[in-house]
């Protein structure tokens, strides 16, 4: 099966099991395409658990869940070594994280500490435990969720961790029209539990590794880092994008291209995924805060001011 159709029927097997939400099923596969990974952050009740399931079960991927609470340590996430008195030995017990699909559920429930435990793993595709390093299965993809960080019983999470997603998106409530073709979907049967897989792991791992061939031509690479670098001198952010930001706001324009059957990224790439790839790594000053200013719109108006090139306008 060519590239172009296990793309097509990736997307359109999840968009009719995860009804009415094209744009996120878009965004999360171009995370995963990019080797990135995603935060969802939404009210419960939207169908957060219920993508990471599709997700998974479309591309033939195993499934690994772990409901974050206060009480949550970082052994129950990478796993702990513990001694068999019988072999006089440390023996290691993996923990969930080696699943290619992760659904750290409520991320912001738990303690920092335990946050961090996903610092490595996201970072590096590894585990290490008293010295010893485990790599994680391939292609390995963090969905976390989080309440709004309003909500009590949260912890904001830190900037460093923060960082590591590629992109922090909303699902959303569904509009009048796929709000009833759900309902009528669970009358019917078609649930998540009837999706069947339309490809392999292993053509996952081809799709992305094609996804790094994608044409990045130096003038949008500069129109990239322009935005990246305007962020930096915006008076009212305290913490601009860092160079990590730069590397997924490239590697989320070419898996943006290669979606839409191209190999090579234009600049309206770069503006379609600039804002989720970006926003949340940005902190705004006590002073902006104060003044009620907008994150986002602050972002939107520096994208804007990018000086995209010329001759590959899209």
């Amino acid at each position: 099966m060519s590239e172009k159709n296990i793309l097509s029927d990736i997307k359109a097997q999840m968009n009719h099991f995860f009804v009415g939400k094209p744009q996120v099923v878009e965004q999360v596969l171009i995370c995963l395409l990019a080797g990135g990974h995603v935060l969802i952050e939404d009210v419960p009740g939207v169908g957060k658990t219920t993508l990471a399931k599709i997700l998974a079960d479309t591309l033939g991927l195993s499934l690994g869940r772990i409901q974050f609470t206060p009480d949550t340590l970082p052994g129950d996430v990478v796993g702990i070594s513990t001694y068999n008195m019988k072999t006089n030995e440390f023996e290691y017990h993996p923990g969930v994280v080696f699943h290619q699909v992760l659904l750290a559920d409520e991320i912001n429930r738990t303690t920092p500490k335990t946050q961090s435990g996903l610092l490595e793993v996201m970072a590096e595709g590894r585990v290490t435990v008293d010295g010893v390093t485990n790599p994680l299965p391939k292609p390995f993809f963090v969905m976390a969720t989080q309440n709004p960080v309003d909500f009590l019983g949260t912890y904001p999470l830190p900037e460093a961790q923060m960082d590591r997603f590629m992109m922090r998106i909303s699902i959303g409530y569904p509009d009048k029209e796929a709000e009833l073709r759900m309902a009528k979907n669970q009358l019917e049967q078609v649930t998540a539990d009837a999706v069947e897989p339309v490809c392999s792991a292993e053509e996952v791992c081809m799709l992305c590794g094609q996804v790094g061939q994608v044409l990045v031509k130096d003038g949008v690479l500069e129109y990239m880092e322009d935005i990246v670098r305007l962020t930096r001198t915006e008076e009212r952010f305290v913490l601009g994008a860092s160079p990590r930001a730069l590397l997924a706001l490239m590697r989320a324009s070419q898996a943006k291209a290669f979606l839409e059957g191209r190999d090579y990224v234009i600049p309206d790439d770069v503006k379609a995924v600039a804002v989720p790839v970006l926003l949340h790594r940005l902190v705004l000053t006590s002073d902006a805060r104060l003044a009620g200013e907008d994150p986002e719109r602050i972002l939107k108006n520096l994208i804007l001011k990018g000086k995209v090139p010329m001759a590959e306008r899209g």
